[in-house]
């Protein structure tokens, strides 16, 4: 599915009440935010999650964290790494709102962008 199939009407008719659209922007807000995490993790170890690296520090699974957004709350999971360095900019450790985070999401999805395009923008913060 690309971008724009997102935003055609023929796509939009499926949601049948607010509740229908509220559940799905969530959705697309969790992925966002957890494709966000695994950019940042990338970034840190110096590589993508399925490349090998000559770096001790390796990928450790994930936590599961509830967040707070404007469209309410929801659980994500947040990469770990073995030595425990990862410290993650789009959700903080020990911070659990994530002020605007929506509009973030949703205009990187909007543009396309992919996972090195999300680890591209999160260097530049």
């Amino acid at each position: 599915m690309k971008k724009e199939d997102l935003l055609k009407s023929e796509f939009l008719k499926q949601f049948t009440s607010g509740v229908e659209l509220l559940a799905f922007t969530k959705e697309l807000q969790k992925r966002g935010v957890e494709q966000l995490l695994e950019g940042e993790m990338d970034a840190h170890l110096g590589c993508l999650k399925s490349e090998k690296s000559g770096n001790p520090n390796t990928r450790n699974g994930h936590s599961n964290k509830q967040i707070k957004t404007v469209d309410g709350e929801f659980s994500i999971e947040v990469p770990r790494d073995r030595e425990g360095s990862f410290e993650p900019i789009v959700v903080p450790k020990r911070k659990t709102i994530a002020d605007g985070i929506e509009n973030v999401i949703i205009s990187l999805y909007a543009k396309g962008m992919t996972n090195s395009d999300f680890e591209e923008q999160i260097r530049e913060v």
